[in-house]
């Protein structure tokens, strides 16, 4: 599990590193993503779906405002359409990661670990969760990112990665959207409220998780 963990950390870290550069120096900001899209809607709605899906895609690379973007695709493109271009863009981003750490990620395990026998631990530990981790992806910023990357540098198959990633994905996305279809400036509540609601399902459902198979005792001892 040590492993395991340790990889986990370093790439959450890679990620996490751009999210404060952008919160630091204000590179990227939710109000430069609302102006970006109104921009777009007063062109064409398919710039508006176009930067949307690059937005979200770009969330592999530098850390964006995920739950935010897809809401707004539902305000500017209305819930199936917002939801279809959120689903495309946050899909996109989990394949090519995948994608990535399987050509490169045995070569970035083997720098790290380069014992076959904890490899080959981790890759045990990883196979044993990873569908409950994938279904959960969506509960904590980064954590999406970084499960692809394990998922692809494990070579989990990528029919079995492709399917958990789409259902963790696409609700999420069409929820999201919808609720962006049904606010508006004067009444953001559902956009309010959803944001919530989502947040508080997946965080309490990944707390649940954790608890039940990491509880404090088996962490706080060393694994034989």
């Amino acid at each position: 599990m040590k492993q395991l963990l340790t990889i986990a950390l370093i790439l959450a870290t890679a990620f996490a590193s751009t999210f404060i550069v952008i919160k630091t120096t204000g590179i990227l900001t939710i109000e430069d993503i609302k102006n970006w899209l109104t921009i777009a809607s007063e062109i064409n709605p398919i710039y508006v779906a176009l930067t949307v899906i690059i937005l979200l895609f770009a969330d592999l690379f530098i850390a964006v405002p995920t739950l935010t973007i897809c809401i707004l695709s539902g305000y500017f493109l209305g819930w199936s359409t917002g939801g279809l271009a959120s689903t495309v863009g946050m899909m996109l981003a989990g394949v090519v990661g995948y994608w990535i750490c399987w050509t490169i990620g045995p070569k970035l395990l083997m720098r790290i670990y380069k014992d076959p026998k904890k490899l080959a631990e981790m890759q045990n530990i990883f196979s044993e969760h990873s569908t409950s981790v994938i279904l959960m992806c969506r509960a904590m910023p980064i954590l999406p990112e970084v499960v692809s990357c394990m998922a692809g540098a494990n070579k989990m198959p990528f029919s079995r990665f492709i399917a958990y990633y789409s259902i963790s994905t696409i609700p999420y996305a069409f929820i999201a959207a919808y609720a962006g279809s049904k606010s508006s400036l004067t009444n953001p509540t559902p956009a309010i409220f959803t944001a919530i609601g989502i947040s508080l399902v997946l965080w309490l459902s990944w707390f649940f998780f954790l608890r039940r198979h990491y509880p404090k005792p088996n962490l706080i001892q060393p694994k034989q």
